[in-house]
């Protein structure tokens, strides 16, 4: 099929790109990588009055590192997060979340930003968004404002951004350089979506407990969540396997993914605890590394 008629516009700022978003409304959509509308577009799934080009705009393609705060510009391919030397030292949950992502020819043309305004439960840059507790920063009429990632994702494919609103960047808090990470996923095929995932960092205090955790689900709800159970069931405790396989089952309430061609809910209640428990497990060694200095 071919794409509904929209009126085209390629602005080369974001206050071009809020200006054409005020004025088209709800009836415009904005075109980053393309990867997800393109083809929506083309199965006329959505039908735009307006598709708002930013590819030119190039204050959305920065990388910057100021103040404990690695700040990923909207248009950022998904790439670069796998490939840039500062990412991978900062922010290594990125790089290995990142390489997940679709396939290399897609991360090449698919952005952070993208990914995250398109909001879809079972990807991968969502879920360590909210499991980094990054912050995402929104351009509108109005002025700019910033948002939890948590506060961020409103349901499946639904976000928190007014109408007249662009996602310009994503700031993530750097964890401390002795805290490990985790990214576990399942799916069918390398490259499909992931029925079940979970992201972690972990950061051990001298006696090797666990002093803090964060961790986060995709693919079992209709937002990415912030698995809160788990983490208040590592934190101070020693991480042996026995208390990392508990703390993970404290998951399982937070899966209400409904059945689908892809897996049940009952198989997704079995498989969220065993991602959960190889995230976190991962991040725990990676930590003990950064500890042990190797």
């Amino acid at each position: 099929m071919k794409p509904p008629p929209f009126t085209y516009c390629d602005p080369e700022s974001v206050d071009e790109a809020v200006a054409l978003k005020s004025e088209f409304g709800v009836g415009a959509l904005v075109l980053a990588g393309g990867q997800s509308l393109l083809p929506m577009l083309s199965m006329r799934l959505v039908r735009p009055r307006a598709l708002i080009d930013i590819n030119k705009i190039g204050d959305l393609q920065r990388i910057e590192h100021r103040d404990g705060v690695l700040e990923v510009g909207a248009g950022v391919r998904q790439y670069e997060l796998e490939d840039h030397t500062t990412v991978g030292a900062l922010v290594p949950l990125l790089p290995e979340a990142a390489g997940c992502v679709g396939h290399i020819e897609t991360r090449h043309r698919g952005t952070v930003g993208g990914s995250l305004a398109h909001a879809d439960p079972a990807a991968e840059l969502p879920c360590t968004a909210v499991a980094l507790h990054a912050v995402l920063v929104v351009q509108g009429r109005s002025g700019t404002r910033a948002l939890a990632a948590q506060d961020f994702f409103r349901g499946r494919l639904t976000t928190a951004l007014e109408p007249d609103e662009v996602l310009v960047a994503v700031r993530y808090p750097v964890p401390p350089p002795t805290a490990g990470h985790g990214f576990v996923e399942v799916a069918r095929r390398a490259g499909d979506l992931a029925l079940a995932g979970a992201a972690a960092v972990v950061d051990l205090d001298g006696d090797g407990r666990i002093a803090a955790a964060s961790v986060g689900a995709l693919g079992i709800a209709d937002t990415p969540v912030r698995a809160a159970e788990v983490e208040n069931a590592l934190i101070g405790e020693a991480p042996a396997e026995e208390t990392i396989a508990r703390a993970a089952q404290r998951i399982v309430p937070s899966v209400t993914s409904q059945d689908d061609l892809h897996a049940t809910l009952a198989y997704r209640r079995h498989l969220a605890p065993v991602v959960v428990r190889r995230a976190v497990a991962a991040a725990v060694a990676h930590a003990r590394e950064m500890r042990n200095g190797t």
